[in-house]
């Protein structure tokens, strides 16, 4: 891991690598995360930055690693993974959110981009499905409820160390 993260320092700044910073660009570049879709909110999530520029330390990137590792247990996967999809940080998944979500999952804009009716439709289907309060959003018990049911979220693998 550490050789991972000082290789993506400039050769000049590898040798103290412990004490710098990844600017987010650079952290962009690993293969596991050129192809997310999530790989902005992944850095976002992941980084102590004071700056708010989604840079990491070599903490943060440990964690980040460590989250996508196979040994990570499901609740802190699930976890990281409500936290990744709470775009607007507020601690539930929200209309927005999901809508947001599935957005990043049926690639924007692009022309598999679903109708305005078909989008609302799927949104009320996860709501029906995972809002177990019936209060228009998913807390973090909820959907670890949900996805505690799901064998595939186990298995998913992110980052490889």
């Amino acid at each position: 891991a550490y050789k991972r993260f000082s290789e993506l320092l400039p050769k000049e700044q590898r040798d103290n690598a412990c004490s710098r910073r990844v600017p987010k660009s650079r952290i962009l570049t690993l293969p596991e995360l050129r192809a997310n879709p999530f790989q902005h909110r992944i850095c976002r999530v992941f980084s102590t930055s004071e700056e708010g520029d989604d840079s990491m330390s070599f903490e943060d990137f440990l964690d980040m690693l460590s989250v996508f590792s196979d040994s990570a247990t499901p609740d802190i996967k699930s976890h990281y993974a409500f936290r990744i999809f709470d775009f607007d940080e507020d601690g539930t998944l929200s209309r927005k959110d999901l809508e947001k979500l599935v957005n990043c999952l049926t690639g924007q804009g692009e022309e598999v981009s679903l109708s305005n009716a078909e989008m609302e439709q799927l949104i009320q289907n996860i709501l029906e499905e995972s809002d177990i309060d019936k209060d228009g959003t998913i807390n973090l018990s909820e959907f670890q409820h949900v996805v505690s049911r799901s064998p595939d979220f186990v298995r998913y693998r992110g980052l490889q160390q």
